[in-house]
């Protein structure tokens, strides 16, 4: 009778869900004892576990729960272990069910999602898995999240028969050290198992796809008619009219490019050039963004470096951006064109077509023709420390990234996200457009971070929820807002640059709000580490997204840490270097191939948070010792906490190098950093201080070091 009301479960969740399970091979792997952990996406979860895998398995499930009337029938088919998961009698008895050699469902965020993305992980079921010597066997549940039997009204389109996916990952075993004992030992093993659930949502997400198709499916999950874009022209764009206008667009390019060009792209933050850049992807077109904040002497070495012979762009931005003398001399070196003149091109027979193409794009667009790996744009670095070299990310990089960021924090499409970082800056393009595109959340497109009272203004009116920026846009943004501006703020991302104490202070007292650090590089796509809600420690950059290896390389007069170097899905494809033009040169550090040197010092603690000491660029040789440039700045904050520092270090005939400050202190003296210097050595003081006007910035917000360095220089001579 089980079997065989069992068998038409199957038969009926099959019709009505197109139930796939994948991995049954590791379900046999595990062995007798098994701890079975899953994400909690409805209620439906313990029927499609229970009727789905072999054997009658037990399910611990918290008391309320099992006492629904509705789901007691469906319980039958399997062992019921009602539980308390907080109640340390509870957890007991289930690690003395364990020991019995059961294979036993728990779900360890105890309760259904309520926001799409991974809950609260209890402690008490990573101890469970550590005292019972029981393997753990990951189980990811995808699809059930969009029923009606879900919490998620109102945050996904709810649909009745979604297809739902079972994935069985390889089973492991939580190992707490064996020095590690009472609630540090329960805590570590909670801490395990919530990396084995994140690392399980990561490696089971759809990231092995193009940028173009993970846009199709977003419009499936929120439906066409679902807002994403809008910048000051107050005209919102749908699922819908972006896959319109991007095919439009491509449409029209694909008669003046080529195949695998890569065409440069000089357009502002607007809500038009995610259609542009989509695009010139969905043809094989590769976008390189240019930095139009370097100078036309800056874009030329770029476009010479990528081999861009064209650069799409707008006259009004040109106008509007007074880069008329810029464009003149780009002009010299390839051929514009003007979006102004493409948009003539397209006829209405031209729109029609390409509604057509939108709404049938799930048929005639299948990506398995499209290889992830290929290319999906470039990106340039800032050339502070020598010409731009070109960044060449893939579609697997990028969406990598993006699903890396989502398994450690909860995005939905309530969110309205305000980015007014520039695309040509991977913070702006990752995960200020593509990470709230791809996931129905709203972007308000804001063209300049530099306009400190306005930015707080469009928060307020926009009620955004999301925010991406650099320290030195959030201390202007601080400093000028009302406190109520970011009443409806729920994340503050800071990245890019050094979180300062004082910055976070400012936004904690003045508007109540944590700011989470985090640390990248556009060549890691560009998110290396972030702190989250929950995995939070002040004064890090958070910890490695899943799937991230690192190792520190040792570096002399460094007594903790070294030099850091990661490897993992979110690496760019490689370099294009100015020396070499048009050639790919991949990853490569002295761990091997497909690592990346950051070049930064670090220090990873205990917990696995990541702390920033400096670029090994940014530290001075003084006398056979080695001085964080870093440190220096930190010490001129906390005598001068209202100026904006630079420290930079000179050649010097005797000491090999000296340190030279920069400040906007007026009046700044080596004495008051002297009298806030308790603690620290002689020889972490600036030899010279120099108080300017600015210190020379990047078109992100960072410090120009290389132009800080030579202002530093001629005011040394």
């Amino acid at each position: 009778m089980y079997a065989l009301l069992k068998k038409f479960l199957q038969l009926l969740l099959t019709l009505m869900y197109q139930v796939e399970v994948h991995g049954l091979d590791n379900y046999q792997q595990a062995g007798k004892r098994v701890l079975i952990i899953s994400n909690h996406t409805s209620f439906l979860d313990p029927l499609l576990l229970g009727v789905f895998l072999p054997d009658r398995i037990t399910f611990a499930i918290n008391t309320q729960i099992s006492q629904q009337w509705w789901l007691k029938p469906f319980l039958r088919l399997s062992h019921v272990f009602p539980m308390d998961p907080t109640h340390p009698l509870s957890l007991k008895a289930l690690i003395n069910h364990l020991k019995n050699d059961t294979k036993t469902v728990i779900f360890p965020e105890g309760r259904i999602t309520v926001t799409g993305a991974l809950m609260k992980i209890y402690d008490g079921t990573g101890m469970v898995a550590d005292k019972s010597g029981a393997m753990i066997l990951p189980i990811r549940i995808h699809g059930a999240e969009y029923t009606h039997f879900s919490k998620l009204k109102n945050i996904v389109r709810l649909r009745w028969f979604p297809k739902i996916t079972i994935r069985i990952l390889p089973p492991t075993h939580i190992h707490a050290a064996d020095n590690i004992h009472g609630k540090s030992r329960r805590k570590a093993s909670g801490h395990v198992l919530a990396d084995i659930m994140s690392n399980m949502i990561f490696s089971t997400s759809h990231y092995q796809q193009t940028i173009f198709s993970a846009l199709l499916e977003a419009r499936t999950i929120y439906g066409g008619k679902h807002e994403v874009a809008e910048d000051l022209e107050r005209s919102p764009l749908s699922y819908d009219t972006l896959i319109t206008r991007s095919i439009a667009i491509a449409n029209a390019l694909k008669k003046c490019t080529a195949a695998d060009e890569h065409v440069g792209v000089l357009l502002p933050n607007t809500a038009k050039t995610p259609c542009v850049l989509i695009g010139l992807q969905l043809y094989g077109r590769i976008p390189a963004m240019l930095n139009y904040s370097i100078g036309s002497a800056g874009m030329i070495s770029a476009c010479q470096t990528a081999q861009v012979k064209t650069v799409l762009t707008s006259r009004r931005f040109i106008e509007l951006a007074k880069l008329t003398e810029e464009t003149q001399a780009l002009s010299l070196q390839v051929t514009l064109i003007y979006l102004e003149d493409i948009a003539a091109q397209i006829s209405g027979m031209d729109k029609i077509k390409a509604l057509w193409q939108c709404k049938t794009a799930n048929y005639w667009y299948k990506s398995h023709q499209y290889n992830p790996h290929d290319t999906a744009v470039v990106l340039f670095t800032s050339g502070s420390e020598g010409a731009p070299k070109g960044v060449v990310l893939s579609h697997h990089n990028i969406l990598a990234n993006i699903n890396q960021v989502k398994s450690r924090i909860s995005f939905n499409a309530n969110d309205v996200v305000l980015n007014f970082l520039p695309m040509f800056h991977s913070f702006g393009f990752t995960a200020g457009t593509l990470l709230p595109i791809l996931n129905g959340m709203k972007t308000f497109f804001y063209p300049s971070p530099l306009h400190y009272t306005v930015i707080p203004e469009i928060a307020y009116e926009t009620e955004a929820t999301i925010m991406f920026a650099t320290n030195t846009f959030l201390t202007a943004y601080g400093k000028k807002a009302h406190p109520y501006d970011f009443f409806k703020m729920r994340y503050v991302v800071a990245g890019a640059e050094k979180l300062q104490q004082t910055t976070r202070d400012l936004w904690a007292e003045k508007f109540g709000i944590r700011i989470l650090e985090g640390y990248g590089a556009t060549e890691t796509s560009p998110v290396t580490s972030v702190n989250t809600p929950i995995d939070y420690k002040a004064g890090s950059v958070g910890r490695f997204m899943p799937e991230m290896r690192y190792q520190l390389e040792p570096v002399e007069g460094i007594e903790h840490g070294g030099k850091l170097h990661v490897a993992g899905p979110n690496i760019m494809k490689g370099y294009l270097l100015p020396d070499n033009p048009g050639v790919l040169v991949p990853p490569a550090s002295l761990f091997g191939e497909g690592w990346y040197d950051t070049g930064d010092i670090v220090d990873v603690d205990d917990d696995g948070f990541i702390h920033i000491k400096g670029r090994s660029k940014r530290f001075a040789k003084i006398g056979g010792e080695m001085v964080s440039l870093t440190v220096v700045e930190q010490l001129a904050l906390r005598a001068w906490a209202d100026a904006h520092h630079a420290a930079v270090s000179l050649t010097h005939p005797k000491k090999g190098e000296e340190i030279i400050l920069l400040t906007t202190q007026k009046a700044a003296t080596l004495k008051e950093l002297t009298d806030v210097s308790e603690g620290l050595a002689a020889i972490n003081l600036p030899r010279k201080i120099f108080t300017v006007e600015a210190i020379p910035l990047l078109g992100a917000g960072k410090t120009d070091y290389a132009k800080a360095t030579e202002l530093a220089a001629k005011l040394n001579a």
